[in-house]
């Protein structure tokens, strides 16, 4: 059976809950009010064990974990009578169920264009970026590691960074010597899913990846370069990391049932102490508020500790309002294409011949076209047409070619059904919620993929055509594709449900058809049947596009070390572009037509750019808490989500749309006027100076003052203001944008435009 986890990262592929509770008890995480510890005791620790058995009448080792830098509080199995009494407690701020997240699951440097770093760095050499890319550290929180993957060779790199922490923990098949001076740290956290797991798992303890997931993540931030990199001849040529010179530590914190927030809780926790500068997190569970939201409330602390946080956006799109790790404080990351492709085509019995992909890599079907069959029993609620497991008969498909409509299982799984059943092929056409958009996969027979039109096509063709045939072959890797890049279909949208002042998401980066390291520990298609071993496989999803841009914060932060996080987050949106390879504004791949920042946000990234931005948007702890304290949580919620108990309000943003974010999220209400003010800090020459240019939808007006903005000295804070009047109310969502440009630089942030229905 394949991993449940593969099934969680495979594009667009939604999962129920994966196991059911019994017991009457479960985990629950505690947040505590830390300034109420009274001084008797030594640690936290120990007032949260006596807290816990004095206030719930439960043995302190009944708590998993207890966290000290991204969360106040413990976790702990709790019965529902204890939750009770833990709640009505002044010195606990919130007690919250334990929360299951998902995993979301060659050529990018090129298609970036860093492959050999040149340029990135004004007034500094290539050699000057590698050395101080040694000193950053990328913390990455999946499914463990695979440390023999020749991605995470440390030829040439010197010793680890003095303030490092961390440790490569042993498991029961991982030895500490598998650590080096790339990998430099890897760690274990299960206790939340072994609690809820029981013993159905039969998981080793150990931070070894299993899956692939976590492999292939780490080595698209920050793997070493390889030569002759391929899966099965696909994507050959040398795999490189974004930063390849910087070293990762891997935190273990999804298994096969998911990533527990106690779990993840406790990475992020140890992380921080450890010493990362980036966090990357390819999971996610949707939105929520901010004090529910474990990943929200730990990125907080991390973004106050000068860790840059990056987060992939979900793979639920094309639906709208789809985004997870929405919190201004986390870089919220979508998903595009490449220029790259892998075709694989199919000629009907009618000679009509047409393209799809596939990283079908085996014998083939011969030279002779073959029945094509297709199950589309509509009304007997058959899922014979979505080549569901059981769901085909051997006598109907065996020596046959199985059309498919894609949906509902993975991919890699519906092509097995049909092996399994004696079919010797398969032809999986997308629906309309996928649309055009094509991803490969290493099927386990001759497959290729169609979109959603020529799927239209061949099931016109099976329906009118007496004797249907199908002859698949398979071409290869084809660079120089155009369009592109393409919003992945795939890739989660906004509007952001949590706080819609904030535009969400904030950018995309490659996420369709990525190689990178994999685990020898499983086969390319996650399934349990397949033995194939390979170094690197191709993957889709924003699990692949979110390590892109960690790895390119991971570069900023080497050029410029004393940058914040808001800082390097603003560098990656302000630079980004919206316009493909063929000067076109960017398409979008669930159905062809331009796309819009709720699909793309800033636009892509453009690492050249964004080393040297000009100037940022700079956001301070103080005004992230004054931005949370605008959102109408009570007290105690707002101390949950900033980890301060002393935190009053005293100061509030009158808008969350006030905090200075490097784009802008516009809602008219009764109010026809919004109106906001920028601060922009220049982190280019002195004497630098900017002019505004507006761009606004018909019927709403933008105006700007001061137009132009004159920077003494580097370093200097000017402010602006920008004042948007709606002409007239649009139930359409509408887009624009503000540019401050001079010669060298353009510092561009979207503009979405909404209007709220006034009762």
């Amino acid at each position: 059976m394949a991993s449940l986890l593969w099934l969680c990262f495979l594009v667009a592929i939604l999962h129920p809950s994966c196991f059911t509770i019994t017991t009457a008890k479960q985990t629950y995480i505690v947040q505590m009010n830390n300034h109420q510890k009274p001084t008797s005791y030594l640690t936290h620790h120990d007032w949260y064990a006596d807290s816990l058995q004095s206030l719930a009448s439960t043995n302190p080792d009944a708590i998993l974990y207890s966290y000290t830098n991204a969360y106040h509080g413990f976790s702990a199995s709790l019965d529902p009578d204890q939750v009770e009494a833990l709640r009505q407690s002044e010195s606990v701020l919130g007690v919250y169920e334990d929360t299951v997240y998902q995993l979301h699951t060659t050529r990018t440097p090129e298609f970036l264009g860093i492959e050999n770093e040149l340029g990135l760095w004004s007034g500094h050499t290539p050699q000057q970026l590698n050395a101080a890319s040694h000193d950053v550290i990328i913390g990455v929180l999946d499914t463990g590691v695979w440390p023999e993957s020749k991605s995470f060779d440390d030829a040439a790199m010197p010793a680890v960074p003095a303030r490092w922490k961390g440790e490569c923990e042993e498991g029961e098949d991982f030895k500490p010597t598998v650590c080096n001076k790339k990998l430099i740290g890897a760690r274990k956290f299960s206790k939340g899913f072994r609690l809820a797991a029981g013993a159905i798992s039969k998981e080793k303890e150990s931070p070894r990846d299993q899956d692939g997931h976590g492999t292939h993540t780490s080595t698209t931030a920050a793997g070493a370069q390889v030569g002759n990199a391929s899966l099965f001849g696909f994507a050959s040529g040398t795999a490189r990391g974004m930063s390849v010179h910087a070293r990762v530590a891997t935190y273990k914190v999804c298994w096969k049932t998911g990533c527990f927030g106690s779990d993840i809780l406790a990475g992020m926790d140890r992380a921080i102490s450890d010493g990362v500068d980036v966090l990357s997190m390819s999971l996610g569970g949707g939105s929520a508020p901010y004090y529910r939201d474990t990943i929200a409330i730990g990125a907080f602390k991390a973004m106050e500790m000068g860790v840059f946080v990056s987060c992939s956006a979900g793979n639920s799109g094309p639906a709208k309002a789809s985004l997870a790790n929405v919190a201004p404080w986390i870089m919220t990351v979508g998903a595009g294409t490449l220029d790259r492709d892998f075709p694989a085509y199919a000629v009907l019995g009618n000679g009509k011949r047409v393209t799809g992909v596939s990283l079908y890599s085996g014998k083939g079907m011969g030279d002779k076209p073959i029945e094509l069959v297709y199950f589309n029993d509509k009304g007997t609620g058959s899922s014979s047409n979505l080549c569901m497991p059981g769901s085909l008969q051997p006598d109907a498909v065996r020596g046959k070619v199985v059309f498919c409509d894609r949906g509902v299982n993975p991919r890699v799984e519906k092509g097995q059904v049909v092996k399994e059943a004696g079919g010797i092929g398969m032809i999986l056409a997308n629906t309309a919620e996928s649309g055009e958009e094509l991803v490969a996969d290493s099927h386990m027979l001759p497959a290729v993929a169609v979109g959603r039109k020529i799927g239209d096509e061949i099931r016109e063709y099976l329906k009118t055509e007496k004797n249907p045939k199908a002859l698949l072959s398979f071409g290869g890797t084809v660079l120089g594709v155009k369009p592109s890049p393409v919003v992945a279909a795939f890739s989660s949208r906004g509007p952001n449900m949590v706080t819609p002042q904030i535009l969400k998401p904030d950018v995309i980066g490659p996420g369709v058809n990525i190689l990178a390291g994999w685990s020898e520990g499983i086969g390319p298609t996650g399934l349990e049947m397949d033995t194939r071993k390979t170094q690197f496989n191709i993957m889709s999803g924003t699990s692949m596009s979110c390590p892109h841009i960690s790895g390119l914060a991971a570069l900023i932060k080497a050029a410029h070390p004393g940058w914040s996080p808001s800082a390097i987050k603003s560098a990656l949106m302000t630079t980004a572009y919206i316009v493909d390879n063929t000067k076109s504004p960017l398409r979008d791949a669930a159905g062809g037509q331009f796309s819009t920042p709720f699909a793309h946000g800033a636009g892509h990234v453009e690492p050249h750019k964004a080393i040297s931005p000009g100037l940022v948007y700079d956001i301070s702890t103080e005004e992230y808490i004054a931005f949370v304290c605008s959102l109408g949580y009570d007290i105690k919620q707002v101390q949950a989500v900033v980890n301060r108990a002393n935190v009053t309000c005293a100061r509030k943003l009158g808008d969350p749309g006030r905090l200075n974010y490097p784009s802008f999220s516009v809602l008219f209400g009764k109010s026809r006027v919004v109106r906001y003010t920028r601060q922009l800090t220049n982190v280019g020459l002195a004497g630098s100076a900017y002019d505004v240019v507006a761009e606004a939808p018909e019927g709403v007006q933008v105006t700007v003052k001061p137009k132009r903005l004159v920077f003494k000295k580097e370093g200097d804070k000017m402010r602006y203001t920008v004042t948007f009047v709606s002409r007239k109310s649009n139930s359409d969502d509408l887009f624009g944008s503000i540019t401050w440009k001079n010669a060298e630089n353009q510092v561009r942030s979207p503009v979405a435009f909404g209007w709220a229905r006034v009762v």
